[in-house]
């Protein structure tokens, strides 16, 4: 089955004479890449989304691959008959997992983003953040291909949107291409391979880098083979690297994102050696200077 998504010349829209919501879309979602997709209300940012999600299907073009696909929709329907565990765990076997698999799955992402007191409430009965992260949950169960988010952040606590932070970079070094849509532009800022813009009825892309993410680093220092390159992963997690001497590299990375910096570097072949952990330095305050 082919992971990557791909769609060609797209277009979308409602009605035989309705505006074209979307026209001459192409791009590709390789698998490992994290793509953000920014523009004006308004403009088609959830119409495409849900293409990719293959909730929707375009009115000309064609998409093609069938990566297992995960959506977290803007608005996520909350009035269904299932409390939260419930309903996790039937969308658990419906994605394949075993049903015991399935509720082990659904404790572990509730309790992840804070929810495990709400394990038994109804859907109904859940406040908006509630909800949201059970909206969240839903998708990351079985480990997909695809992770399509369209303002998954929106209504979670502090916590919880870290916590998603961590799954993204979890997914994207597991080989999930991951796509998202978010009001605040510091998401993920400095992690993503590409950049979308939704204009004019279509695509605008760029793979430059954004600047570095605002908010607290680590520096972690490994040590590896002497010739031997750092793993890809780690190169792109990092927004600072430095080999001070030969095998051994100083790297620089969101806090958000070190569990997983630190997964991929034990995790690579031959595995590396951390040998540090600590907390970045602040950049000095320049008008407290003299």
């Amino acid at each position: 089955m082919e992971r990557a998504l791909r769609l060609d010349e797209v277009g979308r829209r409602y009605g035989v004479r309705g505006p074209w919501v979307l026209s001459d879309v192409t791009v590709e979602l390789a698998p490992g890449t994290l793509t953000r997709v920014q523009g004006a209300n308004g403009t088609g940012k959830s119409t495409l989304l849900r293409l990719m999600a293959r909730v929707d299907a375009p009115t000309t073009g064609r998409v093609t691959g069938r990566p297992r696909t995960a959506y977290v929709p803007e608005r996520f329907p909350a009035a269904l008959p299932f409390t939260a565990v419930g309903y996790l765990t039937h969308l658990g076997t419906v994605h394949g997992l075993t049903r015991a698999g399935a509720r082990r799955a659904a404790g572990d992402w509730l309790d992840r983003f804070g929810a495990t007191a709400h394990a038994h409430t109804p859907l109904s009965r859940l406040s908006k953040g509630s909800s949201q992260k059970v909206a969240v949950a839903q998708a990351l169960l079985a480990d997909p291909e695809l992770l399509v988010l369209d303002e998954a952040w929106t209504g979670l606590d502090t916590d919880a949107r870290a916590e998603l932070d961590r799954a993204v970079a979890e997914r994207t070094a597991a080989g999930t291409a991951v796509v998202f849509v978010d009001h605040d532009p510091r998401r993920l800022v400095g992690a993503a391979d590409a950049v979308c813009t939704v204009s004019d009825g279509t695509l605008h892309r760029r793979t430059e880098a954004p600047p570095a993410p605002d908010g607290p680093h680590v520096v972690v220092e490994v040590q590896g083979p002497p010739a031997g390159p750092l793993p890809a992963q780690a190169r792109r997690l990092a927004v600072e690297a430095q080999e001070t001497t030969p095998g051994t590299h100083r790297l620089t990375v969101p806090a958000a994102h070190s569990d997983v910096l630190l997964r991929a570097l034990l995790t690579a072949r031959p595995p590396w050696h951390v040998v540090s952990v600590a907390p970045a330095a602040p950049p000095p305050d320049r008008e407290g200077s003299s």
